[in-house]
């Protein structure tokens, strides 16, 4: 027996729990780990929460988590790793587990540490993926709506290595942080559309959206066409005829080796808040949910 942490209703951090389970076996193509690091996103507490429910309804219990890095102990057949390897990538099951499957794993680099390897993958593929769809080439300016969160930050970086000039919304307690990775950062809030007009006088051509803070209708006016703004992050974004940009597959998906390797080199940053036990779970999902992380927020089985 392992030990996981589950949960059986929607509800609060609370309902999160540290639960005996038997260990997962890994089937065709997958890969078993013991989990060296889980990393907390934003989406684990709205599936905990219900928000999610209509659109994935839960099949309790649940073990929350996707990202997860660790140590191959098993594989199936055909599996892309072998025992013994150290590894990364999206679960299959959840991550919140001492044993975690992975359907593709990549390889971790030595220059990683297990946490910013853990919390890569699903910041890292989504912001990925994003700037792809949106088609940005180098000379065009880019908003960034909450730039120092953890998909924002990954695409200031990767923006600003493409030539793109990047502006991006942040709190006065990030505009140093945000500034340093070659952006504008411009205070959000009321009257954020005015200071950026004030700091993108030649206009902004396309908007990236990962606050989800209600601010879709005046980034369609900023670039005059809603075809140029895409979020990760306001369900409403249909009523603003704006793109909802969701999942990990298809573009991005196949971009977490190439973004491995950029932050082993040093080109790529993850800022990590805070590690905690997986038994403190709850107390981690209740830090997130009060705004207190400054970057990712990592479980160490």
């Amino acid at each position: 027996m392992s030990t996981a942490i589950t949960f059986s209703e929607y509800g609060p951090p609370e309902v999160l729990r540290p639960t005996e389970v038997t260990p997962p076996q890994p089937g065709p193509g997958q890969v078993r780990i013991k989990v060296r690091a889980a990393s907390v996103n934003p989406l684990d507490l709205k599936i905990r929460s219900g928000m999610m429910a209509k659109v994935a309804p839960a099949d309790f219990p649940v073990t929350p988590g996707v990202d997860a890095a660790g140590v191959v102990d098993a594989v199936g057949e055909g599996a892309g790793a072998a025992v013994g390897d150290e590894v990364l990538g999206a679960t299959a099951g959840g991550s919140y587990s001492e044993y975690a499957l992975l359907e593709h794993p990549v390889a971790k680099p030595a220059e990683l540490s297990w946490e910013v390897a853990a919390s890569l993958v699903t910041v890292g593929r989504t912001a990925h993926r994003v700037l792809d769809q949106l088609g940005v080439e180098a000379g065009r300016t880019l908003l960034i709506h909450g730039a120092a969160g953890g998909v924002g930050h990954i695409a200031v970086q990767l923006a600003v290595a493409r030539g793109i000039t990047v502006i991006g919304t942040v709190g006065e307690k990030d505009v140093e942080r945000i500034t340093a990775l070659g952006a504008t950062a411009v205070r959000y809030g009321d009257g954020w559309a005015e200071r950026v007009k004030a700091a993108a006088p030649g206009g902004v051509d396309f908007v990236f959206d990962a606050a989800g803070a209600g601010v879709l209708a005046d980034s369609v006016a900023l670039t005059g066409d809603a075809d140029k703004v895409i979020t990760i992050a306001d369900m409403s974004a249909q009523q603003h005829g704006v793109r909802f940009s969701a999942g990990t597959g298809g573009q991005g998906g196949e971009s977490l080796p190439e973004l491995v390797q950029l932050a082993a080199a040093g080109k790529l940053t993850v800022p990590i808040w805070r590690t905690y036990p997986l038994a403190e779970a709850a107390q981690a999902h209740a830090d997130l949910e009060a705004h207190r992380n400054r970057g990712k927020a990592v479980l160490l089985p």
